[in-house]
């Protein structure tokens, strides 16, 4: 991958991921301003990494929800098309089983945020992923092989979808906050992005990249330029906020049994 493939920090040859340059898009702690100001700034990274010829990775299914049709239209084939679809199933089937509602979302955090529906939540959340084509769609923790962009099978919960996303190849995680969620996700990279930046203000040791002002399209090309620009130092070497703080030894979550949303 131009500029990911040459990661220069030492990294423990059992933490190396299979497949180099696919990096994970995440969203944690989602506020109204995620949708409006981060994710979409996300994105247009998200494109310009692809259009680099890089892979990322989107996930999430539960957070899609009520937006998967944005997913599904972008789709190199139908049955890419059709996977989509199939996770949704099977979603509020595995929902369903363990006494859930798959739309019993967004939480506490993000209602205080002022969410109020998953439709809102998952209309931003789909925004992570840019314009690119959807090539292809993978399970938990699969090997991310397919140039462009994939969807990966993951729960909502950071921790749990970030360790699928690192187990199937991503080498640098890009996760946006409208709460303040605190994320490390060692030995993986992790560069945080606030939606507003009174809270950039209020955790400066912790984030990494204000996308408060990306309000119009303009702002979210300039702020996402600048973002896949913040993405590529870190891939070479440049230290996140989270490593300097040595914050994150402790998030490799993997998915256990249970109702994991």
């Amino acid at each position: 991958m131009a500029g990911l493939g040459r990661i220069h920090r030492p990294v423990p040859e059992r933490s190396r991921p299979a497949v180099p340059g696919a990096p994970g898009l995440q969203c944690g702690g989602s506020d109204a301003y995620s949708g409006l100001t981060a994710n979409p700034a996300l994105g247009v990274a998200a494109d310009l990494l692809v259009a680099a010829g890089g892979r990322v990775v989107l996930g999430e299914t539960p957070e899609i929800y009520g937006a998967e049709h944005l997913l599904r239209r972008r789709a190199v084939t139908p049955a890419v098309g059709r996977r989509i679809d199939e996770l949704i199933a099977w979603w509020q089937a595995y929902t369903a089983r363990n006494d859930a509602e798959l739309d019993n979302n967004p939480s506490v955090g993000n209602r205080a945020g002022g969410i109020t529906t998953i439709w809102e939540k998952s209309l931003g959340a789909v925004l992570k992923g840019g314009t690119s084509p959807l090539n292809d769609v993978v399970a938990y923790a699969e090997p991310v092989t397919a140039p462009g962009l994939t969807f990966m099978d993951t729960p909502g919960y950071d921790p749990v979808s970030a360790t699928g996303m690192v187990a199937g190849g991503a080498n640098l995680l890009a996760f946006t906050t409208g709460r303040g969620s605190v994320f490390g996700s060692r030995p993986t990279p992790c560069l945080k992005i606030s939606t507003t930046t009174r809270l950039y203000e209020r955790m400066r040791g912790d984030i990494d990249f204000d996308a408060g002002s990306a309000m119009s399209r303009d702002d979210q090309l300039r702020h996402g330029t600048l973002l896949f620009e913040a993405l590529i130092d870190m891939a070479s070497g440049k230290p996140s906020k989270s490593e300097e703080l040595g914050f994150g030894t402790e998030e490799i979550v993997p998915w256990r049994r249970g109702a994991v949303v």
